[in-house]
């Protein structure tokens, strides 16, 4: 058994100034506020400036949950980033966020899961620091997905924006049963489904970045079924219930999915935290941007016991429980 527990000391956000409304998309492409917002739930998403990359984007978050956590950058040993649209090829996105912040000790790279990657990444630090490899962890979600959509594509331009979140990740001693920290996560992929949501380019098959396809049915139908289960035998691990839970923060896709998987689990709708309305699916940024709200907004407090999760393409699905 680990000596060591992960424990969340802080967390931060960035959405790009400029935010794009629905009614500013209709004038793009064939869409309308009311088709959006009765399929979606979103009003309206932020998209990076022309000069703005990922790790910009994530770097404002990053620096933001350092400040909140009264840490200086060097006490950073290790860097996750979670992301589908990095900089560059290579090198890590992550690498470039820690030369920024002035690290050079430590390591740092990215993660790709799509929009499960925070999930993920998160998932990665708590292994980090039970097997007391780090001390200290960033974990940044971090897109800029407004550069591989099809604009005029009304089906999936419309549900998508860009932004950042990230959290520090710190051991601490394994305490007494009602310690704070990550108490359990469970991850999952199944890549039969790879072809319900994907991006139609890449280096070592068309040499291009390519723009984001799918299969929303498809995509929709397996979601709930999906994250539900997850969610169950994440409980389960932790020998709880659902109505152990206070706080649900999901990854923010879409208000369907969202209400729909509260419903299957039993959870009432007044414990989902829900951004998806102020800035559309952000793919890996999306959990950690929907706790940045929860805890600025005072819903979420020391104690509560909260459960994230997230579903993406390939498919990937997790869910991380956490004492707050």
């Amino acid at each position: 058994m680990s000596q060591f527990q992960s424990i969340i000391r802080s967390v931060g956000g960035y959405l790009p100034e400029n935010k794009v409304t629905n009614e500013d998309l209709s004038k793009m492409v064939d869409t309308s506020d009311e088709w959006i917002r009765e399929r979606t739930g979103i009003k309206a998403r932020h998209i990076a400036a022309e000069n703005e990359i990922t790790s910009d984007l994530a770097l404002k978050a990053a620096k933001q949950a350092l400040e909140r956590a009264e840490m200086q950058a060097d006490e950073i040993d290790l860097i996750i980033l979670a992301t589908s649209t990095p900089d560059q090829t290579f090198p890590a996105t992550a690498v470039t966020i820690q030369a920024e912040l002035g690290i050079t000790d430590g390591a740092a790279f990215d993660m790709q899961a799509v929009c499960s990657g925070f999930v993920f990444a998160l998932t990665t630090a708590d292994q980090y620091v039970r097997s007391g490899q780090a001390k200290n962890i960033l974990v940044i979600g971090a897109e800029t997905f407004s550069r591989i959509l099809d604009w005029e594509d009304r089906t999936t331009c419309v549900l998508f924006g860009d932004g950042a979140g990230a959290v520090v990740v710190s051991s601490e001693p394994v305490g007494d049963e009602n310690q704070r920290g990550i108490l359990t996560s469970k991850l999952r992929s199944d890549g039969r489904y790879r072809d319900k949501l994907y991006v139609d380019g890449g280096p070592s098959s068309t040499k291009t970045t390519g723009h984001l396809r799918m299969n929303g049915r498809e995509v929709f139908r397996h979601a709930v079924t999906n994250i539900s289960d997850v969610i169950k035998e994440t409980l389960e691990q932790a020998n709880l219930t659902i109505a152990d839970i206070d706080w649900f923060v999901p990854h923010q896709a879409n208000e369907r999915i969202l209400n729909g998987t509260a419903k299957k689990i039993g959870l009432p709708f007044e414990k989902v935290i829900m951004t998806v309305a102020d800035h559309g699916n952000t793919s890996a940024a999306s959990i950690p941007l929907a706790l940045n709200y929860g805890v600025e907004t005072g819903k979420i407090k020391q104690g509560d016991m909260v459960l994230l999760e997230a579903m993406g393409g390939g498919f990937t699905w997790g869910a991380v429980l956490v004492r707050w």
